[in-house]
């Protein structure tokens, strides 16, 4: 129910569109290609709906969105909404600082407004679901890591696995996966620095020069 919900909801302004009519790639434009937060709630005001989707007991992932920064936010509303509702409430929301961005991009939250569906009934005015990016999401892969560095310590669960061609071997495709996880962490945690434009920067030089 929960993960159909979810889906649903995303999907809604390519199913049922209003007057800013967005596609597929119009959605994935404000965001960027990596992990994302999913946050969704169900309650009568604009403003409601968008302070809700930016408190952490609402986000559907184990992060703490109160340390770190957002990278990237979009927000798709659904119901009978009128864009001077959206405009206020994102004043608001600027006013009161609810949600901290990275200080090397555009601090902004994209909307997407949707109607109703037509086949649906439901007594909420306003329904919202946030799909955010926020660099507090290395916590989560840096627990996978530690968790995966258990289980190859003691070789769990690997017999089913080198059963296959792939893994008869050698498990270097577990290690290389680890290893792009660990790079994916260190950029989290360079994103919420003000000079992350400059990382990696150097290295891609010295890798070229050699």
């Amino acid at each position: 129910s929960l993960v159909s919900t979810v889906m649903a909801a995303s999907t809604t302004t390519l199913r049922y569109p209003g007057y800013m009519n967005n596609d597929l790639i119009g959605l994935l434009a404000s965001l960027l290609t990596v992990e994302k937060q999913i946050s969704s709630v169900r309650k009568t005001t604009v403003l409601d709906v968008m302070r809700r989707l930016l408190q952490t007991k609402n986000i559907m992932a184990s992060t703490p969105t109160r340390k770190g920064n957002y990278i990237s936010i979009l927000n798709v509303i659904q119901g009978d909404v009128d864009a001077t509702q959206i405009h206020k409430s994102l004043q608001r929301i600027r006013e009161r600082k609810l949600a901290n961005f990275i200080n090397w991009g555009p601090a902004s939250i994209q909307v997407a407004l949707s109607k109703k569906s037509p086949y649906i009934e439901t007594s909420h005015k306003v329904s919202g679901l946030m799909l955010a990016n926020h660099t507090s999401i290395h916590t989560l892969f840096d627990r996978v890591i530690k968790q995966y560095d258990k289980l190859r310590k003691k070789n769990a669960f690997l017999d089913n696995y080198r059963k296959v061609p792939l893994f008869k071997d050698n498990l270097d495709e577990f290690d290389d996966s680890r290893a792009v996880v660990e790079q994916l962490v260190e950029e989290y945690k360079a994103a919420e620095k003000p000079d992350y434009l400059d990382w990696g920067f150097d290295d891609s030089k010295m890798d070229e020069a050699y």
